[in-house]
């Protein structure tokens, strides 16, 4: 079963919410899978507890994976220590570096990274996704209600998904 979601998650490029790995990454219960926020943990003490935490294998996923959001707030010293755990990780390790500003990060951690750029969704789109959401739920909402919060959203799935939960609870229409 994990073999063929593996599968599965590789030919769509999206997860198969329904093997126990994607199930406990959306619960938030999966302990392979480690954020860390980088505007708090930016020193080179975190980032030595970070490399100690590393070499212990995944518990349950195929897969340790790491998120640093808002690496750009890291220290030097900070980027000096990770950047030999960047140069070989562990093969079941993987490290996401999240930034909205990428020249902050240093050129010699930068070319050892694979870059993604996202950007913005339309507000169509965002309609859409917010409809399946509402029918899902069973909640009445008009078109325009679904329309200006895709545009409060400015662009963003999760800033408008967070917007309709905010509705919701006020009530089912």
């Amino acid at each position: 079963e994990k073999r063929v979601a593996d599968i599965e998650f590789r030919k769509k490029g999206e997860p198969c919410n329904a093997c126990p790995t994607c199930l406990s990454i959306d619960e938030g219960k999966n302990l392979d899978v480690i954020e860390i926020d980088g505007a708090s943990n930016r020193g080179v003490d975190e980032i030595r507890n970070l490399k100690e935490s590393i070499r212990v294998t995944p518990t349950a996923s195929r897969y340790k994976v790491y998120i640093i959001d808002e690496a750009h707030m890291l220290t030097k010293d900070a980027w000096n220590a990770l950047l030999k755990t960047l140069e070989e990780p562990p093969a079941y390790v993987i490290i996401i570096l999240a930034t909205t500003e990428i020249e902050k990060v240093p050129a010699t951690i930068a070319s050892r990274a694979q870059k993604f750029y996202f950007k913005l969704v339309s507000r169509e789109k965002i309609v859409q996704k917010l409809q399946k959401i509402a029918k899902e739920e069973e909640i009445k909402i008009s078109r325009e209600a679904l329309e200006l919060i895709a545009d409060y959203a400015e662009g963003s799935f999760r800033d408008a998904e967070s917007l309709l939960d905010q509705m919701i609870s006020w009530g089912d229409k």
